[in-house]
Formats: structure tokens, C-alpha cells, sequence
């Protein structure tokens, strides 16, 4: 049985951006950031033009979503732990410790970017970035015959979070 795919990993496709992690004990990480990589695969069937899938088309659409990310803090929407308040121009964003202590923060909206996910690891990084990624083809290479995506976040040389799903 044959397979075909497609890869991308540019340069290009990071993301400067700070975030925590919450644990399941009920603490956090302190505030910090990565300079976070992204790489991209795609299998499908070769269609008509030889190919599973047109490097022109994936390459702009993984660059906007890295984009997005860009030089931004990333905070979980989905956390019970988390609640995150609108004040103006800026975000309240308090943390229940398990202590019954509380950490707030406040954070300039612009620079705040809140995602559908439960946590900010890098395995849901690339869950989101995936899903977003999936819409995109689907409007983007509606002809491709697509089976799959696997996407790659790293946040540091070595190690990296990875999420894949049928199509």
C-alpha cells in the first residue's frame, strides 16, 4: 500500500509568546515564554496535479495562525481555575490556587489572547492550531483529497507537543 504526504516547516512558522500551565494539584508555573516552532504534515490521496496538497496553498495558511499567536500571552478560556473579566481596555485574569489563595493579573486585551482550550501545553497548542488549520483547507483545498493532518508545536529544541486527526 502506497501513502503520500506533505510537510512544512519554515522558519517562518513560530510564535513568540508567554503563558503558565495549571496542574492538576492546583498550581501553575509561573509567568514565561518560548519561542515556539510549528511544523506541519498532511496525507492524502495524489490528485489530478500530482500532489496531495499544494505547498503555496498550506504555507500562507500555517504562517497567518502562527501569526495570530505572535508576541502575545496565551491564556486558557476553558480553565475552571481561570476567570477571565474584561476592565476597558484590559483583561482581570484571577487564578484559584489550591491553597484557597488567588493570583491576579492584569493584562492590556491587545496583548492577551484567549483560546478554546483547557490549558496552554503545547500537545493542546497544537490541537487549536490544528482545528483552525483543518477549517482553513477545507476552504482553502476544498478539491484535496485529505486523510489526515498531524501538526507539531515545539517550545523548546527536542521536545514538542503533536496533534493529529483523520480527516
Amino acid at each position: 500500500m502506497s501513502r503520500f504526504a506533505v510537510r512544512v516547516y519554515k522558519q517562518s512558522f513560530n510564535f513568540a509568546s508567554s503563558h503558565f500551565l495549571i496542574f492538576t494539584d492546583g498550581g501553575r508555573e509561573e509567568l514565561h515564554g518560548h519561542n515556539y516552532q510549528v511544523r506541519v504534515r498532511v496525507d492524502g490521496e495524489v490528485g489530478a496535479d500530482d500532489m496531495v496538497l499544494d505547498f503555496c496553498k498550506l504555507k500562507p495558511l500555517v504562517k497567518r495562525l502562527c501569526d495570530t499567536l505572535d508576541h502575545r500571552l496565551l491564556l486558557p478560556g476553558e480553565h475552571d481555575a481561570l476567570t477571565i473579566r474584561p476592565d476597558d481596555d484590559h483583561l482581570q485574569v484571577t487564578f484559584r490556587r489550591s491553597d484557597g489563595g488567588t493570583d491576579r493579573f492584569l493584562f492590556p486585551a491587545r496583548d492577551v489572547v484567549i483560546l478554546p482550550i483547557r490549558n496552554t501545553s503545547t500537545e493542546r497548542l497544537a490541537e487549536y492550531l490544528g482545528a483552525r488549520l483543518v477549517e482553513a483547507l477545507k476552504v482553502e483545498a476544498s478539491h484535496a483529497r485529505l486523510r489526515a493532518l498531524s501538526i507539531e508545536v515545539e517550545e523548546a529544541g527536542g521536545q514538542c507537543g503533536v496533534y493529529e486527526v483523520e480527516l
